[in-house]
């Protein structure tokens, strides 16, 4: 495929993204009911001045459907899987190396 084939292509693909995504946007309303929402909760927390953003006192704090749905196992599990997914990409690629130096 020639190159201004290939541009085209891409920039024809991202004129249609940015157009659904728009009119995504503009069907649901936009950011203004978001943003109304935000303002309240916002003003709602400073009048009732919440408390400490973080408080290690209350344990791990999880989102409401998740610990009232009685899902905590399956959130500790996923929780348990990316962290030693984290743990084995970077021994993977501590063990992999680079051309700079030679692998372990």
């Amino acid at each position: 495929m020639q190159r201004w084939k290939q541009y085209g292509s891409m920039a024809g693909l991202l004129a249609v993204c940015f157009a659904a995504g728009l009119w995504g946007f503009r069907s649901t309303g936009g950011a203004l009911p978001w943003a109304k929402r935000s303002a309240q909760t916002l003003q709602r927390g400073v009048q009732q001045s919440g408390g400490d953003l973080v408080n290690f006192g209350r344990g791990i704090v999880v989102a409401g459907p998740i610990r009232k749905g009685g899902l905590m196992l399956e959130f500790g599990g996923l929780v348990a899987l990316l962290a030693i997914v984290a743990v084995g990409l970077y021994v993977y690629a501590d063990r992999l190396g680079d051309g700079d130096r030679p692998a372990r």
